[in-house]
């Protein structure tokens, strides 16, 4: 099992013991709960867990870095301080590292640190120094030419293997280990993506740069890693765009200000107080993600779902036959008021329906429970889906 992980909501073993923050986004990351879906990303030579810890009451993770972590990219964060970039530039930068972490201990903030590292032994002997403590984030997103000719940053985005060896090497170590990538580089960002996830990689941190929710949906349809979304998510309206085509989490850079992340927090929190998923995808024919076979039909007319099908290599039959055995014995099983007898082929709470909400009414069954059921049934279809690396 992933590190990084959604949590099936609706366990009606312990659902009365859930705190706020699980019932709301259901989110475990590097074996701690998220308390919020916002996360503060990196930024060399500003953030550190001064900074991160300044804007706690927002924020769920927070990234902090990028650290050079050896001689070639210690070298390149030289040459980019003497051409006036900010960087981080300890004498002693595990020991370093390892006391930014500390401060970590006793918040409600779960760590994360951005490394540039040329080789894997690099990586390795910061997780040596840092065992569990931290989300491991290989920095494969600076493009700064100092970097790159290093053998770090977008280096790894034009070398793939190397990356994945990376990888691969610190996820025999049992840490959970994030990806930092930006799109536009790679010969082919879902390929990338797909290999990452395949290689162990727990979380990939998206740079969306100018290509918005369409690039971080072919992402999310052929990867089930955790999805962090970044670059311009300032408003609730982009954030909300992130979320339902794919993003587990949103994270901000430059304005991360207490202002900006205040808002987005308490949004967030408001819709998923009301609606039941923080992130639940748009529906299939309206341009949702591959989540959101959770609330498509059964497959009787041409439609979008018949060709998503076939691009993901499944059949009709196949589908059919998920989806009622996932339902079996819940809530969504029957439903003689819907169209097709069951509520799990029926639509996303927001979209209009009589039959669907008489039947929710005669179920006694909440919106909110509605939606965590849809979410369970969602995480089910993609376990069958991905099934494993």
């Amino acid at each position: 099992m992933s590190d990084a992980q959604q949590i099936l909501c609706m366990d009606e073993n312990n659902k009365e013991s859930m705190s706020a923050a699980e019932e709301r986004f259901c989110l475990r990351v590097n074996g701690h709960l998220l308390k919020s879906p916002i996360a503060i990303a990196s930024m060399a030579g500003i953030v550190d867990a001064s900074y991160v810890l300044g804007r706690a009451a927002h924020i769920g993770a927070g990234f902090i870095g990028g650290y050079s972590i050896d001689r070639a990219t210690i070298r390149a964060s030289e040459e980019m301080t003497a051409q006036g970039r900010k960087e981080f530039l300890p004498d002693d930068p595990i020991a370093e590292i390892s006391e930014q972490v500390r401060r970590f201990q006793g918040s409600d903030v779960v760590a994360g640190v951005n490394l540039r590292g040329s080789e894997p032994e690099s990586f390795l002997q910061v997780v040596d120094a840092l065992g569990n403590d931290a989300i491991y984030e290989i920095d494969a997103h600076c493009r700064q030419e100092p970097v790159i000719e290093a053998g770090s940053g977008e280096y790894y985005l034009r070398h793939p293997d190397a990356l994945g060896n990376v990888v691969r090497r610190m996820k025999k170590e049992g840490v959970t280990v994030s990806v930092k990538i930006r799109v536009g580089v790679a010969d082919s960002d879902p390929a990338l993506a797909r290999d990452l996830w395949k290689a162990g990689a727990d979380i990939i941190h998206v740079d969306l740069m100018d290509e918005g929710h369409r690039k971080l949906k072919r992402i999310r349809n052929v990867c089930p890693s955790l999805l962090i979304a970044n670059n311009s998510i300032w408003s609730y309206d982009c954030m909300m765009q992130m979320f339902s085509h794919g993003a587990d989490l949103v994270s901000i850079a430059r304005r991360s200000d207490a202002g900006t992340l205040a808002g987005l927090d308490a949004a967030i929190a408001r819709y998923a107080d009301e609606f039941g998923w923080y992130n639940a995808p748009k529906q299939l024919c309206r341009g949702g993600d591959i989540r959101a076979l959770t609330f498509c039909c059964l497959p009787v007319k041409n439609c979008p779902l018949i060709l998503f099908l076939k691009e993901v290599g499944l059949k009709k039959e196949d589908y059919v036959r998920m989806k009622q055995e996932a339902v079996a014995g819940t809530v969504l099983e029957n439903g003689d008021l819907t169209c097709f007898g069951s509520l799990a082929w029926c639509c996303k709470a927001t979209s209009p329906c009589m039959l669907r909400d008489a039947t929710l009414k005669s179920k006694g069954l909440s919106v909110q429970n509605y939606m965590r059921e849809k979410r369970r049934l969602s995480d089910l279809l993609m376990n069958h889906i991905f099934g494993g690396r």
